[in-house]
């Protein structure tokens, strides 16, 4: 017998879903020199699979501090139970060589509140250093300096590993920024409003400097897209002007995150996704500045599928939004839609038409398993 939640929750998925595939999509023009790999680094050799590590003593909730020495098993539990490699340092050799130069994309839009923790960087960087990678070739990357500066990775990390922005900082209206850091020859073209610059480039370091990028989102609530995990992640954070996808309470987030992240070469070379689940956001996300609205999954999840794993952090968001009696993310209705001020008070109001069928839709496109009855989750308790 089918229980009456799960069955109202097939209900909204399958309307949301009728939804989408009504949806007008943009008319984009990819324009990029680079070939992908034989095998891209999305979906890459683990499609529709995802370890899922979670650990009571991973955070402490009243210090917000999380305990390295669980991180460090978790993370070794993790990409064991995804390669199924007896050696942690097999498991982390099939993705990364010495002479590889790795690019970290964390997520630090919520810093310092919830942003990919040090502390886990700092585990990867660990683990790539154990196969041979010099701290040299390492460089953790984000847009915005005023964000990755608040993070403080500096304190954790060995010298010699590079930091990079491409802009200074957010003020909600940052278009293209310097030219100096975008690749002017890898683009995406849409006209998605009325906006002047219709291009979104991608940032240099992925297409001339990174041979490898690992990716570190977090488990995150977002008022537009509804969630901002793997794709939003990956993708918004190596392209400039992507704030053009909003306009009012209007979204393209649907079709424009994955069609970044399908973009060459961040397809190929993102070959590896720690999710940061330690602490998250379930509302007003994803700069996460209300306590109220934080929250303690204290798990982590592996893989080189990135709808996969989205896939899964909607089903964790919507599970502590309905456990916190709020909207669902996939609530389309006018009638709930108000201001950002009306939006960050109530989690019964929104302040875009949330776009969480972009997961599927960057399925579509090549990235990943959405189906959750085809993604074989691998768990674990430390």
């Amino acid at each position: 017998m089918l229980h009456r939640r799960v069955f109202l929750q097939m209900a909204a998925a399958a309307s949301a879903a009728l939804a989408d595939k009504e949806r007008k999509i943009p008319k984009y023009k990819v324009v990029s020199p680079y070939q992908p790999a034989a095998q891209p680094g999305m979906p890459g050799p683990y499609p529709g699979r995802v370890a899922s590590i979670h650990a009571e003593k991973s955070i402490d909730e009243a210090t917000q501090k999380p305990d390295p020495g669980v991180v460090r098993e978790m993370m070794t539990r993790g990409m064991r139970e995804l390669t199924g490699d007896a050696d942690v340092r097999d498991a982390w050799a099939r993705f990364i060589t010495p002479s590889d130069v790795v690019g970290i994309k964390v997520n630090c839009s919520g810093a310092p509140d919830i942003f990919s923790s040090p502390v886990v960087v700092a585990e990867i960087v660990r683990n790539l250093m154990v196969i041979g990678v010099k701290p040299d070739a390492i460089w953790l990357y984000e847009r915005f300096s005023q964000q990755l500066q608040s993070a403080h990775y500096e304190r954790y990390l060995p010298e010699g590993v590079h930091y990079w922005t491409a802009e200074t900082a957010w003020d909600g209206a940052t278009k293209r920024g310097s030219a100096k850091a975008y690749d002017p020859a890898t683009y995406v073209e849409v006209k998605l409003y009325d906006e002047d610059d219709a291009r979104s480039n991608i940032s240099r370091p992925v297409s001339g400097t990174f041979t490898k990028i690992i990716n570190v989102p977090n488990v995150k609530d977002h008022g537009a897209a509804g969630v901002t995990g793997c794709l939003k992640n990956i993708a918004f954070g190596s392209f400039a002007n992507v704030s053009r996808a909003h306009d009012g309470t209007d979204t393209h987030t649907y079709s424009f995150v994955g069609t970044l992240a399908a973009v060459e070469p961040l397809r190929s070379r993102t070959v590896l996704h720690v999710m940061d689940g330690l602490r998250g956001v379930w509302h007003n996300g994803p700069f996460s500045d209300v306590p109220r609205y934080w929250f303690y999954p204290k798990r982590m999840l592996f893989g080189t599928d990135p709808v996969a794993i989205d896939r899964l952090l909607i089903e964790i968001i919507e599970d502590k939004r309905k456990a916190e009696h709020a909207l669902s993310i996939w609530d389309r209705s006018p009638k709930y839609l108000g201001t950002k001020e009306d939006h960050q008070n109530n989690p019964n109001i929104n302040d875009f038409v949330r776009e969480p069928g972009h997961v599927e839709y960057a399925a579509q496109l090549g990235l990943g398993v959405y189906e959750l009855d085809k993604i074989k989750v691998g768990h674990s308790e430390v």
